[in-house]
C-alpha cells in the first residue's frame, strides 16, 4: 500500500494544483502512515471502516474527532489512489474502497452577516491595528474568495481598469475571475498606489509576504459583538447577497466557482424569498 500511495504522489497528484496538492497529500500521507506496510490483498474494507472509525475517535491529523464531511475528504482520497490502482495500472482487482460507507454530512453551514452585522464589523476592521484586516475583509465580502486565494492574488493577474482578478490557482483547480467593484476595487486600487517594493503580491506584510491577521481578525469579532462567524462565512454572505439580489442557482455557482449546483442549493430560500416579491408585485399589476 505505501508502495502504491508513493507512485499515485508521484505521477498523479502533480496533476493538481497547489491547494489541492497539499490537501490530498496530508490526508494520503495519514493513510499511508495507518495502511502504508499492508499488502493490497489484505486492504479490505472491513480494514479501511477502521481508518474511518479512527478519524471519528480524534486520531487523524488534527488529533481531534473529524465530522462526516472531513471524514469523506479522507475516503474520497483514498478512494481515487484504489481506483487508478485498479483501473490503469491493474494492481487490484477491485476497489474495496467503494463498498465503505460514506458518513452522512449534515446541511451545508450558510452563516452570513446581517446589514447591522456587516457595518459593525467594517466599521472595526476599518479602525483595527492591522490594516489588511480591512483590505482583506472587504475583498472577501465584494468577491467570496476564500482566504488562500486572497493571499494568493498577484499584481500581474488583477486588472482595476476592467475591474477583474484572475484565481490560477482555486479548490477545484480551474482559473476563476473574481469581479471588482465598490469597495474591493476601491482598497485595491488604494494598495496598488501603495505596492510594496520587492514582491507581487497583493496582500503583503512588512516581510513582503501575505498573511492573514488572525489575530486582528478574532478580536475584530469580539469588538463587534459577532458571534459563531468565521472568516469563510465571509464568503456565504456575499453568496446570500448574490441569492437576495436575485441570482439564479447557475450564477451563484459561477460567482463561487462551483462545478455543480449541489453547492448552492444553501442559498436557494434566499433566491426564492426575493423572487416570490416580484412574482406577487406582477400578479398585483396585472393579473389581480
Amino acid at each position: 500500500m505505501g508502495e502504491l500511495i508513493e507512485r499515485y504522489r508521484r505521477e498523479v497528484l502533480p496533476e493538481y494544483g497547489p491547494y489541492e496538492q497539499q490537501q490530498r497529500g496530508a490526508k494520503l500521507a495519514w493513510w499511508a502512515e495507518r495502511l502504508g506496510s499492508h499488502l493490497l490483498s489484505d486492504l479490505t474494507p472491513a480494514v479501511i471502516s477502521e481508518g474511518k472509525a479512527a478519524l471519528a475517535k480524534g486520531q487523524g491529523l488534527s488529533g481531534r474527532p473529524v465530522s462526516p464531511g472531513t471524514q469523506n475528504r479522507y475516503l474520497g482520497a483514498l478512494r481515487h489512489v484504489l481506483g487508478r490502482a485498479h483501473r490503469e495500472w491493474e494492481w487490484l482487482g477491485e476497489n474495496p474502497a467503494q463498498r465503505v460507507k460514506s458518513p452522512r454530512e449534515p446541511r451545508g453551514r450558510a452563516r452570513f452577516l446581517s446589514e447591522e452585522e456587516r457595518d459593525r464589523l467594517l466599521e472595526v476592521c476599518r479602525t483595527s491595528y492591522d490594516a489588511r484586516l480591512y483590505q482583506q475583509v472587504v475583498v472577501a465580502l465584494g468577491t467570496g474568495a476564500r482566504r488562500g486565494e486572497l493571499l494568493r492574488l498577484r499584481w500581474r493577474d488583477i486588472d482595476l481598469s476592467r475591474g477583474t482578478a484572475i484565481l490560477h490557482h482555486t479548490k477545484n483547480n480551474e482559473r476563476r475571475t473574481l469581479v471588482l467593484a465598490g469597495r474591493a476595487l476601491a482598497v485595491l486600487r488604494e494598495l496598488s498606489a501603495a505596492r510594496r517594493i520587492g514582491t507581487d503580491e497583493v496582500f503583503a506584510g512588512l516581510d513582503g509576504v501575505a498573511r492573514f491577521p488572525r489575530d486582528a481578525w478574532e478580536k475584530a469579532l469580539r469588538d463587534a459583538n459577532i458571534v459563531d462567524f468565521r472568516f469563510h462565512d465571509l464568503r456565504h454572505t456575499f453568496a446570500s447577497y448574490l441569492a437576495m439580489s436575485g441570482a439564479t442557482l447557475a450564477e451563484l455557482a459561477d460567482a463561487l466557482g462551483h462545478k455543480t449546483l449541489a453547492m448552492v442549493k444553501r442559498y436557494a430560500h434566499l433566491s426564492e424569498q426575493h423572487t416570490s416579491g416580484v412574482v406577487r408585485r406582477m400578479t398585483e399589476r396585472y393579473l389581480a
